[in-house]
């Protein structure tokens, strides 16, 4: 089903716990980050990067007090989505509302910049039209996360910071084994910014 999967990339939170150590001024989505393969660019950068070319539809969830964040993610071919609320909820429900006739859509956090590409194409390829494929590493549920068509109306209405995880239980849950700490590395202080090999 994968032809017809969009991206949503959410990118509205303020990050204030890497802001609480790093600084008021510190974006982390424009922070340097070293990725598994070595090379630094900015976290959002690197989440851009792991995507498959074969998901050409991608749409960024943030706020208008990005411009670099924004500029940046355009030239990674990210359709903008600009809300006002920074919750998890109101983000999905808004990128979901940018391209409802999709067959699926896999959400991304743009914090999260360590997810091997292989792991994304696997949670895509579970992704079925009634079902949840979601990454799972030794029992633990991960990021990103796919949802099926018939899953697109319970997206549209979610809001505040509830995630989707209420739909979980409404859903055929997939879940996608696999060997890759980065489902659950996402970058809330900076010292999360180098990947560690556990």
């Amino acid at each position: 089903m994968s032809e017809a999967v969009g991206v949503i990339v959410l990118a509205a939170g303020q990050g204030s716990r890497f802001r609480h150590v790093a600084g008021a001024d510190k974006d982390k989505l424009l922070a340097d980050c070293t990725g598994r393969d070595g090379a630094v660019r900015s976290v959002i950068e690197q989440v851009l990067g792991n995507l498959p070319a074969t998901l050409e539809r991608r749409v960024l969830v943030t706020t208008e007090d990005r411009p670099q964040v924004i500029r940046m993610t355009q030239a990674y071919g990210c359709e903008i989505v600009l809300i006002e609320s920074t919750g998890m909820g109101d983000s999905i429900a808004a990128g979901v509302a940018a391209c409802p006739q999709l067959d699926g859509w896999l959400v991304v956090l743009g914090d999260m910049p360590f997810i091997l590409p292989s792991t994304i194409e696997r949670v895509v390829a579970g992704i079925v039209e009634d079902g949840v494929s979601v990454p799972v590493l030794e029992g633990e549920y991960g990021h990103p996360v796919g949802f099926g068509r018939s899953l697109g109306p319970g997206l549209m209405v979610l809001s505040g910071d509830r995630g989707a995880s209420p739909l979980f239980t409404q859903a055929r849950v997939v879940e996608v084994a696999v060997d890759d700490p980065g489902v659950l590395w996402d970058v809330d202080v900076p010292q999360a910014l180098v990947f560690k090999q556990a």
